[in-house]
């Protein structure tokens, strides 16, 4: 039986939370995605109150700490699934889902007190989201693709009449 947080340290572990959430969802809100800024932090803060909940649940040894966070990946899915867009152009919103997914799995890992995971995952996710995209358009430009989400699969010469 571990002993219960301090009010400093779940402050600490919430903050954190949403600041790295904050981070990711800065990136989406500077491209306008639909999940930006305000809703990563908050997927972020709520993963890291469920995690801290299902410690405190545990504490006594009488429950699966692992349980709750089984229902944030499901409940988070739902969320990710309602950012996915299916139109004429195409399948829109993967990479926002995508994000959501990992931001909850940052919030997880706050909550949980591994902030190294957190911090080394938050900046993975970055990279991703920040150096992929622009090599993904540069890959379109190069070959033709027609498969950039951004510009759709009218945009490609090969598919104009």
């Amino acid at each position: 039986m571990t002993a219960p947080l301090s009010d400093v340290e779940l402050v600490q572990r919430l903050l954190l939370a949403a600041v790295l959430g904050g981070i990711l969802g800065f990136e989406r809100e500077m491209r306008h995605k639909s999940a930006g800024l305000r809703t990563n932090m908050l997927i972020a803060t709520g993963s890291a109150v469920f995690t801290l909940m299902s410690y405190e649940l545990a504490a006594d040894g009488s429950g699966d700490p692992g349980r709750i966070a089984a229902q944030i990946v499901t409940g988070i899915g739902f969320l990710g699934a309602g950012a996915i867009m299916r139109t004429d152009a195409g399948i829109h919103g993967m990479t926002t889902a995508a994000t959501i997914w990992v931001n909850a799995a940052v919030g997880v890992a706050v909550g949980g007190g591994e902030y190294h995971l957190a911090f080394i995952a938050t900046g993975v996710t970055l990279g991703v989201l920040l150096v992929l995209h622009p090599l993904e358009l540069f890959i379109d430009r190069r070959f033709g693709t027609g498969l950039t989400a951004e510009k759709g699969p009218d945009a490609n010469p090969r598919n104009s009449s």
